[in-house]
């Protein structure tokens, strides 16, 4: 069903309904009990993007993605998907999205091929075009071989890679991925993050939520960053690596005992607060010019801080969120379950 025939199906419209957005969030809010596990977020996912959710576990990213699904109630605020009101037309949205989770939904003791058409099927799907579409996906994402053996003999990326093939079986034009490469080994996510790159490539638009720094950077053509609920900040990967300063100057120590006075020194030159790895010897400062770094340098000396390897680079996304949270993104928290 395309988006002009919903138009026409009857679909009510409790949100402000903008077209030209795939998703438009204001203000949601979900609360478990006394625990606001989303606090008033706001989202616009423009069509044919990558749109970065990048959080700490228990951030609230799963929570968002899942109200936007209409797998959870939106307690307070509204949304929209292609300018159709979440909340008041779940079963529209529902043909809309496609969704896949942080763990694989499909059944252990199917084969791929079976697996694929029993999604099918449960989708409304005839069985002859369900096999057909079966046999595509798995195509499609490198299964064709292993097709015919039960789930359980699937490695973890096959599983993601079967997954993500299922939520595509009425090819929607949204796509969540939710925590998509979790537990999954480098060569593994390299090779999901191909695929996400084609799904993209063939006209989807993906909303993608993740732990992962480096997917992220990867990835997302824009990242809003989320932390204890909350929107914190949001722009391209180099407007967010912007923000902490145009360079950073990274200090690897002689002795890690020597870190606070290195960076006491940091903050008598430049004004401004390093971060800090103590165990590891490690400081990252900011710069706003990079000659800057020639100025830490001489005083370091001066005050007989020895310094083990030095380099200047642009920001990373680490520090965007060290900078903006106080943490990095593997502190854990709680979310609803």
């Amino acid at each position: 069903m395309s988006i002009t025939e919903l138009d026409s199906a009857g679909v009510t419209s409790a949100a402000p309904r903008d077209t030209d957005l795939a998703v438009q969030a204001e203000g949601l809010v979900k609360v478990f009990g006394e625990h606001r596990a989303v606090d008033g977020i706001d989202l616009a996912v423009r069509p044919g993007e990558i749109f970065g959710v990048l959080g700490p576990n228990g951030a609230g990213k799963t929570t968002t993605l899942r109200m936007l699904a209409t797998l959870l109630r939106i307690d307070a605020g509204r949304a929209s998907i292609f300018g159709v009101d979440v909340a008041g037309n779940p079963h529209v949205i529902r043909q809309l999205v496609g969704v896949t989770g942080q763990y694989a939904s499909v059944d252990e003791n199917l084969t791929a091929r079976e697996n694929l058409w029993l999604f099918g099927r449960l989708q409304g799907v005839a069985s002859s075009r369900a096999r057909r579409i079966a046999a595509d996906l798995l195509g499609r994402f490198g299964l064709e071989e292993a097709a015919d053996r039960p789930i359980s003999q699937f490695s973890g990326g096959m599983r993601r890679r079967l997954d993500l093939a299922a939520s595509l079986i009425t090819r929607p034009p949204l796509i969540f991925l939710d925590e998509p490469t979790t537990g999954l080994d480098p060569r593994t996510r390299g090779q999901m993050w191909d695929t996400i790159r084609g799904l993209v490539a063939g006209g989807c638009t993906v909303l993608l939520t993740t732990q992962y720094l480096d997917e992220a950077d990867q990835l997302a053509d824009r990242i809003a960053v989320i932390d204890h609920g909350r929107k914190v900040a949001e722009g391209t990967p180099d407007e967010l690596k912007t923000m902490v300063g145009n360079s950073t100057l990274q200090l690897l120590l002689d002795e890690p005992g020597e870190v606070p006075a290195a960076a006491e020194v940091v903050r008598r030159v430049l004004g401004a607060e390093p971060v800090l790895s103590p165990e590891r010897g490690r400081l990252n400062v900011a710069l706003e010019q990079a000659d800057q770094a020639a100025d830490v340098l001489i005083a370091l000396r001066t005050a007989g801080v020895s310094i083990s390897s030095v380099s200047v680079a642009k920001p990373s996304l680490d520090e965007v969120f060290l900078a903006l949270t106080g943490h990095g993104t593997d502190e854990k928290e709680t979310e609803d379950r």
